[in-house]
């Protein structure tokens, strides 16, 4: 969870982000803060500042009656900026969104991480296989005999499109991995990118797919992904080969985000679009 945090003193505000309880280790915490830190201090884009606390330690661990075990907690400077809407023309801004993910992934394959440098691997067995990280696509809500044999279908078919498409250090690396709208900041020109939570070592073109998390369905995706691809190549290579395969990113981010919403189900966004998620899905 993600709190506001306002000064009544001051105009000063933050950012704290309590972590969710055996989901990242302190170290995979501390690895995903160095990479977010590089990227700002190189200047590929603007990312959240952590603050470190009172001793100097970048992540707090903060105990309180009502919980089991403590948890540990981020603060970030405050970033301005809006949240991009779906709603909005968005055609530019994914041109914009292209040439910052592009950026970001050129500066991942040159840059030197610690030895110990420790985040999640998402491909198609930590995502569809016997223990996924957001759990089984098959628990999705409003799922019946007939959407689970299709789902099955797509999935089995993903998987054979990405084993085909491999894992050579040009499409697989270190990347965001949750490139949504909600993580994004637009503060004028600028492009700010939020939440690195899920950043991890996936396909590049993951990071394309994620941009239009929960609206793979509407009829302005394809064009959005046009324009991203459009901006990408202002920046870094992408070969047309490469871009033909977007839309089996943007079905395994679907098929994710069917099992995220099934093994979230007591949050607001599960409840709100659950069952017509997974029944827009039949038609993607």
């Amino acid at each position: 969870a993600t709190y506001r945090v306002d000064d009544a003193g001051s105009d000063r505000r933050w950012a704290m982000r309590v972590h969710r309880e055996g989901y990242h280790s302190k170290n995979a915490i501390a690895s995903e803060l160095a990479w977010l830190m590089a990227l700002r201090r190189d200047g590929v884009v603007v990312t959240p500042t952590p603050v470190p606390g009172r001793d100097g330690a970048l992540i707090q661990s903060v105990a309180h009656p009502a919980m089991a075990r403590p948890r540990h907690v981020v603060l970030f400077e405050w970033e301005s900026g809006e949240e991009p809407s779906e709603k909005d023309h968005l055609t530019d801004k994914f041109r914009i969104l292209g040439e910052v993910t592009a950026r970001m992934h050129r500066h991942s394959q040159a840059w030197t991480r610690d030895p110990g440098f420790e985040r999640l691997t998402w491909d198609f067995d930590t995502s569809f296989g016997a223990t996924p990280h957001w759990g089984s696509w098959r628990d999705g809500m409003g799922l019946d005999a007939e959407k689970t044999a299709l789902f099955g279908e797509t999935v089995a078919l993903i998987g054979r499109r990405l084993e085909r498409f491999g894992k050579p250090p040009e499409r697989f690396g270190l990347i965001h991995c949750d490139m949504r709208l909600a993580n994004l900041l637009v503060d004028g020109e600028a492009v700010k990118v939020l939440d690195f939570d899920d950043c991890g070592f996936s396909w590049h073109l993951y990071d394309a797919a994620t941009a239009v998390s929960f609206f793979e369905h509407e009829p302005q995706v394809p064009e959005l992904m046009a324009a991203w691809a459009e901006g990408y190549r202002r920046v870094h290579d992408l070969p047309a080969e490469d871009e033909a395969e977007i839309q089996t990113f943007v079905m395994m981010r679907r098929m994710l985000l069917v099992a995220w919403i099934g093994s979230h189900s007591e949050t607001d966004l599960a409840q709100s679009m659950g069952v017509s998620y997974t029944a827009s899905t039949v038609r993607l």
